[in-house]
């Protein structure tokens, strides 16, 4: 996998090439390991370490019914310790770029469903961060990723 713009972080990785393996400490297992996954596991470690979000209050991989009838999965749902949900991060592989509509469109759609204050969009190279303003109905983008703290406040 590339070298993604986030701090490099070590990883339990297990498999043969084209069948690895990275260990989730979330779900607490291993999952294929999948570009996107890649993004995920390292945008996870740079929520913890550099953010200093509590793994406790993290989810990965959240499924959810949208519109009483699609399943989708929210990558990342963070908790404040009260256990509303504060933030949700989308990650999309490295591969696909995320200054596209639909992929703010989706978090978007996302969000309506869950209404909380911040969401993160994230290939791994380029990260946007909102803050949802639910009285204007609007997103206003952020020009760092909160800590964890400054969601709280």
């Amino acid at each position: 996998m590339i070298q993604l713009n986030l701090p490099s972080y070590s990883f339990r990785i297990t498999g043969s090439e084209g069948s690895e393996m990275i260990f989730d400490p979330i779900r607490r297992k291993y999952v294929r390991l999948t570009p996107e996954e890649w993004v995920r596991q390292n945008f996870v470690q740079y929520l913890i370490h550099e953010g200093k979000y509590p793994p406790g209050l993290m989810e990965t991989e959240v499924m959810f019914r949208l519109h009483n009838k699609l399943v989708k999965r929210i990558d990342i749902r963070v908790r404040d310790r009260r256990g509303n949900p504060v933030l949700l991060v989308e990650c999309k592989s490295y591969k696909v770029a995320i200054n596209d509509a639909k992929v703010r469109d989706q978090i978007g759609e996302y969000n309506m469903h869950f209404k909380v204050p911040y969401v993160v969009i994230t290939n791994g190279l380029d990260h946007y961060a909102f803050r949802y303003d639910q009285e204007r109905n609007l997103y206003d983008f952020m020009m760092v990723i909160p800590l964890y703290e400054d969601l709280l406040t």
